[in-house]
C-alpha cells in the first residue's frame, strides 16, 4: 500500500504565469537592443536589431527553462520534507 498513487495531490499553482514572461522577455530584449544603442552612440541596421534580440530572447528562455527545473527541484525537496516530518511525528521519533 505504500506505493499507491493519489490521484488527489494537491493542485500546485504554477510559480509563473509564462505568458507575461513571454511579453517580459519582448520587452526585455528590445529594452536591451535600445541599451546598447545608448551606451555607444549607434544605430544598429533593422537586421542587426533583429538578430540581437532574438538571441536575446533565446538565452532568456533558457534562463526561464532553468527556473522550471530549480521550482520542480524546491517542490520535490518540500514533499520529500513534508513525508519525512509526517512519518517523524506519527512513530513518534
Amino acid at each position: 500500500m505504500a506505493d499507491q498513487s493519489f490521484d488527489n495531490s494537491p493542485a500546485l499553482k504554477t510559480a509563473v504565469d509564462l505568458e507575461i514572461v513571454g511579453e517580459n522577455i519582448l520587452d526585455i530584449a528590445d529594452f536591451a537592443v535600445e541599451k546598447y544603442e545608448f551606451r555607444h552612440d549607434t544605430r544598429l541596421s533593422p537586421e542587426a536589431k533583429q538578430e540581437a534580440a532574438e538571441q536575446v530572447r533565446a538565452a532568456l528562455w533558457e534562463v526561464v527553462e532553468a527556473f522550471k527545473i530549480r521550482r520542480r527541484q524546491v517542490l520535490q525537496r518540500m514533499f520529500d520534507t513534508a513525508d519525512k516530518v509526517v512519518q517523524e511525528s506519527v512513530e513518534g521519533s
